[in-house]
């Protein structure tokens, strides 16, 4: 458009461009107004896509580059992700549970904008009178903190546990001493479930290795329903190597396996210091751990039945020998 002429003045319809600026040339380019809505289509089907989650790639030197490289000169808050390493324990029932056993906890964490009820309300009151820190972050920041989405809206981030060492535990043992060790037991609430039977019949400690084992995680903790806290436990890099101590500091090892050689009933070790150990329920005892036993037993049980839960196997095994150490 020539300087000085107004919009109104333009031609309707189509425009036609001639090279030279000579009306009468042959070579035309025309431009129609139909066009436009098919390019106002485009802009609205590109529009579609981008609430659907589409991008086009963007090239840069014959390089694709992601989304995410593009985000350079604007800066993005982002939470910590080192805090998903951290435990915790997540969902409204779950944290106010946590909170009344009074399990060691960090801080409580809850989403921005939770929606407040009940449950959210009597977590902040318990997290305020164990005078503990409450923060808020974004819900995506709680789902990398929890490792998950279910999670409500709230979070109980636990402390580390104080393990105790595997020389501490055996020098502060009673005499006789009844150690329990666990071989592969990966779920928590068996490992609570464990602790809180060891409590109940007088053991001194609770040995797990730290691979292919369940950790004193806030499910266990709650599981052990605080017994956690007046029992010795002890992580070990080597299952193997902690019967090899004990066997130095005078236990005799017993494995407790479904294919056990020897019954319970016929046990009699009542006098003797012991270190029990207590094999998976799928699994049983590893083979190495099997060959460090002095003895492997079993619990005779019904046809019907398989096998018993860990947890309950080993409760099985403490009460007997709590019952021949009483006599």
């Amino acid at each position: 458009m020539k300087p000085g002429r107004s919009r109104k003045d333009r031609p309707k319809g189509a425009k036609s461009f001639a090279r030279g600026g000579k009306s009468g040339s042959n070579k035309r380019v025309e431009r129609s107004a139909v066009a436009r809505p098919e390019k106002r289509d485009n802009h609205r089907d590109e529009r579609s896509d981008a609430r659907k989650g589409f991008r086009k790639p963007v090239k840069v030197n014959d390089r694709e580059i992601k989304r995410e490289d593009r985000r350079g000169d604007r800066p993005e808050k982002r939470f910590d992700r080192r805090g998903s390493t951290q435990d915790a324990v997540a969902g409204k029932n779950s944290v106010v549970e946590a909170l009344r056993a009074k399990i060691p906890a960090k801080e409580l964490v809850i989403a921005i904008k939770v929606e407040m009820d009940e449950k959210i309300s009597e977590a902040i009151r318990l997290a305020k009178n164990a005078d503990l820190p409450i923060k808020e972050i974004p819900r995506r920041a709680l789902d990398d903190l929890t490792g998950f989405s279910n999670h409500q809206g709230i979070a109980l981030v636990i402390k580390p546990f104080n393990y105790t060492e595997f020389s501490k535990l055996i020098a502060s043992a009673k005499k006789p001493m009844m150690l329990i060790g666990l071989d592969s037991i990966t779920d928590p609430h068996n490992l609570g479930a464990v602790v809180r039977s060891a409590a109940a019949f007088g053991a001194d400690g609770v040995v797990i290795p730290e691979r292919r084992n369940a950790a004193m995680t806030g499910s266990a903790w709650k599981a052990s329903a605080g017994a956690a806290a007046r029992m010795p436990i002890s992580q070990v890099t080597n299952l193997v190597r902690s019967i090899e101590d004990a066997k130095k500091a005078g236990c005799f090892v017993v494995g407790l396996d479904a294919q056990g050689d020897v019954e319970l009933a016929k046990m009699n070790l009542a006098s003797e210091s012991i270190y029990i150990i207590v094999g998976s329920e799928g699994k049983g005892l590893s083979r190495l751990v099997r060959e460090k036993c002095d003895l492997v037993v079993s619990i005779p049980m019904q046809s019907s039945v398989e096998s018993l839960n860990a947890s309950v196997a080993t409760a099985i095994v403490m009460y007997q020998v709590s019952a021949e150490r009483g006599k």
